[in-house]
């Protein structure tokens, strides 16, 4: 299999999740043994960040880049689609300093991949070979890999609550990412909102971007405050199977789907598409991202000698 990039160039704008800033993103073109690249075009001047592991800066619910002063944020979801499509090569031009959320989801950045087409480059692809069994365990978090000829990944989550408790998910390749995992949405507790907004997070959250969980009946006050956050009248403000208003789980098992998808962009930060077979238990961006450094450096000199 010979290295690809994106066929075109493809752009989608929307706000930050966490910013709440509105921001346009294009992911362009580039050529063999580039890898993925975020170019801050808004700076001066312009700012390149790899996405590598070794340039995180940040974890605080979401993937953050830094180079110098520079940070590109929330960048999981994006990677993702750029990993599940199998995409290696490709400069992301942002004019901001956080990626839009847009749905929660990878889907819309998958369809804008599939929109402009992939391209294959006369250059073959090199993969990260696991070639020995590997485990870290991260806090509450553990990782395991095994050598493998492929990518697939066993996602295990369990917030031991009655309306999310443990679920499993895998992926066996990429062929059916776009379907299973690319439209998963991320998710949060009903108790944890007024903690991330204190904080000066999630300005751009929304009920059509995120699923809110909660075990607990709604009263009066709870609802006052959440429709005034979310622009709507207190009645409409309901809760069906533990899940706030209408946007249903489209998998029984979709907050586990999208641990998994954001473990697949994580992961991607070691600088080459993986062969293993992933077991991930209790994932999170700090974890992920201290894992895709320890395999980066675990494999540097073969990585080195690409």
């Amino acid at each position: 299999m010979n290295q690809t990039t994106l066929n075109g160039k493809a752009s989608l704008s929307g706000q930050g999740l966490h910013t709440g800033k509105q921001v346009t993103v294009t992911l362009c073109p580039a050529p063999a043994n580039s890898g993925i690249l975020f170019r801050r075009t808004d700076l001066s001047p312009q700012v390149d960040i790899p996405a590598l592991a070794s340039k995180v800066g940040s974890t605080a619910r979401g993937t953050t880049l830094k180079e110098g002063k520079a940070t590109i944020s929330t960048i999981e979801h994006l990677m993702s689609a750029l990993h599940g499509m199998e995409v290696d090569n490709a400069i992301i031009e942002t004019n901001g300093e956080e990626i839009p959320i847009l749905n929660g989801s990878a889907i819309q950045w998958v369809e804008a991949i599939q929109k402009v087409g992939i391209l294959q480059l006369d250059a073959p692809r090199h993969y990260l070979n696991i070639t020995q069994p590997y485990t870290l365990s991260v806090g509450s978090s553990t990782f395991s890999v095994e050598p493998a000829n492929d990518f697939a990944v066993h996602c295990i989550i369990d917030f031991h609550t009655t309306v999310l408790g443990r679920q499993e998910a895998y992926l066996q390749g990429f062929n059916t990412y776009s379907e299973e995992v690319a439209p998963c949405r991320t998710f949060v507790f009903l108790h944890e909102i007024s903690t991330l907004l204190t904080l000066g997070l999630i300005k751009g959250g929304s009920l059509e971007n995120a699923l809110v969980f909660t075990d607990k009946p709604l009263g009066p006050l709870v609802k006052r405050s959440l429709a005034k956050h979310y622009g709507i009248n207190p009645d409409e403000v309901t809760v069906h199977n533990g899940v706030l208003n209408t946007q249903q789980p489209i998998f029984d098992n979709e907050p586990a789907r999208h641990k998994m998808l954001d473990f697949i962009g994580d992961i991607l930060l070691v600088g080459a598409p993986l062969r293993g077979h992933f077991t991930i238990q209790y994932p999170g961006h700090h974890a992920n991202t201290i894992f895709a450094q320890n395999l980066r450096e675990l494999y540097k000199n073969s990585l080195s000698s690409q």
